[in-house]
């Protein structure tokens, strides 16, 4: 089965969204992981926004990138320029892809504007992760 690593800055909101979407798109054909250079916790944000969508990410966890330095992964998908600027060289082949999304978490104004954000941020890697799929699945 294939490996699939999400990076993100905190791995707390866009590469969480990724990973849920990635969990159900590639279920049973690949093993999905995301994790962060640094961690923040998983945003409650995000787990609401995927919970209107039907993904249940509330049991996710905030990883390190170095809790995963002996895993083989077939791809890397880093999901903000922060963390493809700041991803370490992993001894693999693995295919690295790049796709910066905007951070939801820092979206200012009144709570509908806030939540409006999560919401439009989740459509883009929805998407992303579907054309993902589709090209390497």
């Amino acid at each position: 089965m294939k490996k699939v690593l999400v990076l993100c800055t905190g791995n707390s909101c866009r590469s969480q969204i990724a990973h849920g979407y990635l969990n159900k798109l590639l279920s049973g054909k690949a093993e999905v992981y995301s994790a962060g250079v640094e961690t923040h916790g998983v945003n409650p944000l995000a787990i609401k926004i995927m919970q209107e969508d039907g993904i249940d990410i509330s049991k996710h966890t905030s990883n390190n990138i170095s809790e995963y330095s002996t895993i083989q992964f077939d791809y890397i998908i880093t999901v903000c320029d922060h963390a493809n600027e700041r991803c370490p060289v992993f001894p693999s082949n693995a295919i690295k892809l790049h796709q910066n999304f905007p951070d939801p978490a820092k979206a200012i104004g009144t709570p509908e504007e806030i939540k409006n954000e999560f919401a439009r941020v989740r459509q883009l890697i929805k998407g992303y992760c579907a054309d993902f799929k589709l090209k390497y699945f």
